[in-house]
């Protein structure tokens, strides 16, 4: 498993936030401009948040045990406590939304799917823990790209969830290359992290889109033709997610894969500024709970 790699450069250090969004009073069911698809398919992604983020804080720090305690890997070890701050911010947020989307009589089968998995693979290499973890923040970090890239992926939404969603995908821009750093500096190779990508890959595009139709089923609008209409668009239409996403996720697969080229690089257009611009913008959004070091 441990072919060593030379470090790359480290992405900044980390700022913790809290969401100034109260989800107390709920919201509307088709709370994405009334599209019944589009808001179940966001509700299936934040129903696999908490126990996901919670796998991806305890990947890090099991395999933080292995880092050498030097003067070169100080700057990682600062950057990895950002991350688990900012994913335990992203985890508590997503529990609000989950805990409405409960009241709404939505049932969560992913966190109990995502959890079986954990459970069978706790005697695994950290390392392996590690590489999924990587695979999972590629994916989380292309879906962050287009949601900030692309406005019309959530202009219709409410505006309390369209800020839930754009800053975790601000966030997790911000976060992208910690996992995949620590990976590289305790030497994982480039064959276990693409095997794991591609389980990756299968597993959450079947539990996404399973999670969706039980959504779909309990809201009582699987069977309208016009709910399935909306998601060939969303997915397959010449702007859908399909066709937004295969060519950057599909770059984890060059050996010379790095999370901060993933995306355009000119500077006005890079993931990291689109990020950075959002963050500027609704910083009345937030409170900063934890700033980073300088």
């Amino acid at each position: 498993m441990s072919t060593p790699a030379p470090a790359l450069a480290h992405p900044p250090e980390l700022t913790v936030r809290k969401l100034e969004v109260d989800l107390s009073d709920g919201f509307a069911p088709h709370w994405h401009g009334g599209d019944a698809f589009r808001s179940m398919f966001f509700n299936a992604l934040s129903m696999s948040f908490p126990v996901g983020e919670q796998f991806f804080i305890d990947s890090v720090r099991e395999a933080l045990q292995k880092l050498p305690e030097t003067p070169e890997h100080e700057p990682l070890r600062r950057q990895i406590q950002g991350f688990i701050g900012q994913e335990a911010t992203h985890r508590r947020v997503h529990g609000l939304y989950n805990e409405q989307l409960a009241r709404q009589g939505l049932v969560n089968r992913w966190q109990h799917w995502a959890q079986k998995r954990i459970d069978r693979t706790r005697h695994f290499n950290p390392l392996h823990h590690l590489a999924v973890t990587c695979a999972y923040e590629h994916f989380t970090a292309v879906l962050a790209d287009i949601t900030l890239r692309h406005p019309d992926v959530l202009d219709a939404a409410d505006e309390r969830l369209k800020t839930v969603w754009r800053w975790h995908a601000a966030e997790e821009t911000e976060h992208s290359a910690v996992a995949f750093a620590l990976y590289q500096a305790l030497g994982g190779n480039h064959a276990w992290r693409v095997r794991w990508f591609t389980y990756v890959l299968i597993t959450f595009s079947w539990e996404a889109l399973a999670q969706t139709a039980l959504n779909l089923w309990h809201d009582g609008s699987l069977w309208r033709p016009g709910t399935w209409l909306s998601g060939l668009r969303f997915a397959w239409g010449r702007q859908g997610l399909v066709w937004r996403c295969t060519g950057p996720l599909l770059r984890y697969y060059q050996r010379d894969f790095h999370p901060d080229t993933h995306s355009p690089q000119a500077p006005d257009l890079s993931a990291r500024a689109l990020a950075e611009r959002w963050l500027r913008e609704h910083a009345s959004q937030y409170r900063v709970i934890g700033a980073a070091r300088r």
